[in-house]
């Protein structure tokens, strides 16, 4: 295919394309089909580019690709397509990341998983993000890094041979390499936008899923605005001028604002995504307990039916490493979390491992809150080993996603003596939904921890973008009015929902876990079901569920919207757990139910109408 046409058509979608593209998360989530995804997007596109259309109005119609900027999104998808297609490689051979050191750790996992030998080479200079000895020692992959004056002096290697170039832009003529045989995958990286990786020859294609994957579970494609400029540089559009950089400004705002909503002092660390925060979080707690802890079995113990991406990262991160385990944690419905805790924690102490918790408070999907003071205790409780030693005390790494309003670790708070980190998905309240970026703090006692967590979140270049800090700073100064508000809906909805169908069981906090600061804007729906055998109860309430579902979005498509987020600055938002997030679970964990999220600004009269409506008709 042509450059120069490639080109001039990227150029006249720019001029075009529409504003949600750049501005949202998710673009068009009423023409969504989880399924089919980028496929779709850019069969679509392929089409509109063979005939040469790049009307607004067309580039409207196009569907959401992926979900979240941080498996993909529109402009990332344009120019991985763009990329490939100036080398001659299918679509999907082309994966960007707004990490430069994400990519690399992609294949160097699945090669570990593989039993494959790996050499990285670069020209000139090492790559300066790239901490070779670090990665070794604490992901335990095996590599050779090596120095070549030229690719074209490149012999056959027994393995993967990855070749890195550090650019000074996207252009064209650095983005077109002569595609050598003898090298697997090209890695182009930008000091500021982030990175490209090519994967060449039909014998690699095997990687391309294993190395979406990573970036869907640890980091984020490249973001939109970092596309866009990449995109402008690659049909050699001057780069955009820098404009005077206020990335220090924001993240001192940022980090003061964090500081206020948890209450607690200590230094908090922000990246690019809540699951790019938890991946620092879990591999700085492996390293700390490798130098601190040497010869101990790690524990991660995880909800069984907590969040798929917690689910999933947590048993990729177990799956590499020798002597870490996942541990289920019942949480929900007939399970105590605090019991289920003390009984795990026996367990480990009496194995002598060092015990890692990862819990929800509320819970997700059902929203329940464990007695607090009996959690405290449970965690404070000295436990001893098989041996009679003093065991390692647990970290609680406690996702307030759902209230990242309530007070956990600064003085004289709850958790405030037991080591715990808290962290948060930015799409979600902190952003309004206008970015990924998530954060982490701790308390007083995990300060070496933290130091840890930053170190691993740097290592894999996921700290939140410079636009990211900017979106942050204007929205989190108001998140407090705003989970106020929208839980202020969601209770009068919930009340709604209780007066006008009885007979469906919600999931929601009580009056009195309110009156303590727990607020949420998200409640779980059983709603209620017939049938003469239990397979035929549950086959008719989930048929149920998609039919309220159906209706809100067919009736309010400006506001009902089919997706698993929340906390934005406006709308309703609903989904089943067991098939969106959910989706890595263990089927019997799984939750066949609705849960519904609420936002400050929405048409709540109408929301109830609709549901009236539903109850009449069933």
């Amino acid at each position: 295919m042509e450059a120069s046409t490639v080109q001039d058509f990227i150029n006249d979608v720019l001029k075009n394309m529409p504003s949600g593209w750049l501005n949202l998360t998710t673009h068009r989530l009423d023409v969504y089909d989880e399924k089919l995804a980028k496929t779709q997007f850019l069969e679509q596109f392929g089409t509109l580019f063979k005939s040469n259309n790049s009307d607004a109005s067309a580039l409207y119609e196009l569907p959401t690709s992926y979900d979240y900027i941080r498996l993909g999104h529109p402009l990332s998808c344009i120019l991985e397509w763009a990329i490939a297609n100036m080398n001659e490689l299918k679509p999907e051979n082309a994966i960007s990341f707004s990490s430069k050191t994400t990519p690399i750790l992609a294949v160097l996992r699945k090669n570990l998983l593989d039993n494959k030998n790996t050499q990285i080479i670069y020209t000139g200079a090492a790559p300066s993000f790239f901490d070779a000895e670090l990665v070794k020692r604490v992901y335990g992959y095996r590599f050779e890094l090596k120095h070549i004056e030229s690719i074209e002096d490149l012999s056959p290697y027994e393995g993967s041979t990855v070749f890195i170039s550090e650019l000074d832009e996207f252009s064209y003529t650095g983005l077109s390499l002569p595609i050598i045989s003898e090298i697997d995958f090209f890695i182009h990286t930008d000091a500021h936008l982030g990175s490209i990786l090519l994967v060449n020859g039909t014998k690699n294609e095997s990687y391309i899923s294993e190395i979406q994957h990573v970036r869907r579970r640890e980091t984020i494609a490249m973001t939109p605005g970092n596309s866009l400029d990449a995109l402008q540089s690659l049909i050699g559009q001057s780069s955009p001028e820098q404009k005077n950089s206020a990335i220090e400004t924001n993240k001192a705002l940022v980090l003061d604002s964090i500081k206020t909503v948890t209450g607690s002092n200590t230094k908090a660390a922000v990246g690019s995504s809540g699951l790019s925060i938890q991946y620092a979080i879990m591999m700085g707690l492996v390293h700390d307990a490798l130098e601190n802890h040497e010869g101990k079995a790690i524990k991660f113990i995880v909800p069984t039916n907590c969040y798929g991406g917690t689910n999933d990262q947590a048993r990729r991160v177990a799956a590499c490493i020798d002597n870490v385990e996942v541990v289920d944690l019942a949480v929900d419905g007939d399970n105590d979390m605090v019991q289920s805790i003390d009984t795990v924690l026996a367990k480990i102490a009496n194995e002598d491992a060092v015990p890692y918790i990862i819990a929800e408070i509320p819970t997700n999907p059902r929203v329940e809150v464990p007695d607090l003071i009996q959690l405290k205790a449970v965690l404070s409780q000295e436990r001893k080993t098989a041996n009679g030693t003093t065991a390692v005390d647990p970290v609680f790494i406690l996702d307030q996603t759902f209230c990242p309003n309530v007070h956990f670790l600064g003085e004289g708070e709850i958790l405030s003596t037991v080591r715990t980190i808290s962290y948060v998905s930015g799409s979600k309240f902190p952003s309004g939904g206008r970015c990924t970026a998530g954060y982490c703090v701790g308390n007083k006692k995990t300060i070496a921890l933290m130091d840890k967590i930053e170190l691993h979140l740097l290592l894999c270049d996921n700290e939140a973008t410079e636009l990211q800090y900017e979106l942050l700073a204007k929205q989190l100064p108001s998140m407090n009015q705003r989970i106020q508000d929208a839980y202020v809906n969601t209770r009068e909805f919930v009340n709604f929902i209780n007066a006008t169908l009885p007979s469906a069981k919600i999931n929601f906090v009580s009056e009195e876990l309110a009156e303590q600061g727990f607020t949420p804007s998200v409640f779980s729906l059983d709603l209620p079901t017939k049938g003469n055998t239990d397979e035929e109860r549950e086959a008719y309430k989930r048929d149920l569920n998609l039919k309220l579902i159906d209706l809100m979005i067919t009736e309010i498509p400006n506001e009902s919207k089919y997706c698993v987020s929340y906390g934005q600055l406006k709308g309703c938002y609903w989904t089943i757990p067991a098939t969106s997030t959910q989706g890595t679970t263990k089927e019997g964990d799984k939750d066949y139910i609705a849960r519904v999220a609420l936002s400050p600004t929405m048409d709540l009269e109408l929301h109830k109408k609709v549901f009236s409506d539903f109850v009449d008709s069933i």
